[in-house]
Order: C-alpha cells, then structure tokens, then sequence
C-alpha cells in the first residue's frame, strides 16, 4: 500500500489502533487463563473447598474436570513454542 492508500485510510487509525489494543488484551487474558501454575493453585483452592464442605463432590468433579482440560491444552500450547509461552 502506498502513500496515498495510507493517506485514505488515516482516518480510520483510531479503529485499527482500538483493534491492536484489543487483540493484546485477549492475547495476555489468554496467556493468565492458561498459566499452568495458576491453574494449579486453583485445582488446589477447588480442593481445599471440598474439604471444608464448601463445595459438593458433584461441583468438585465438574470445576476439576474444567481445570484439568485447561492445563492439558495449556500444557499441549507450551509444547510446540520454543520459549514456553502459550500463544
């Protein structure tokens, strides 16, 4: 795109911005979702609740279940990068 493409589209700027803005909010709400060691402390919260009868088996089993697939995909993600960050 030339001069003249950029001199048309510069009015657009604050929506092309707003969109880089956004994809970096998602990318780092992604990455704090799928910290492994996040993950953990919060398997490890879910536990201390079902013993302090906070939660039922049933609610246990089911928030595990979630937890457990996010650390596997979070786990698969870090696999394939050379840094180990999820992308």
């Amino acid at each position: 795109m030339g001069l003249v493409g950029e001199v048309l589209l510069l009015p657009f700027a604050p929506v092309r911005g707003s969109g880089w803005v956004i994809k970096q909010l998602v990318r780092e709400a992604e990455r704090i979702y799928y910290d492994p060691s996040a993950i953990r402390a919060e398997l490890a919260r879910l536990e201390e609740q079902l013993e302090a009868d906070e939660i039922t088996e049933e609610e246990f089993d089911r928030m595990e279940d979630e937890l457990l697939d996010r650390l596997e995909i979070a786990m698969r993600g870090n696999a394939g990068t050379d840094d180990g960050t999820a992308r």
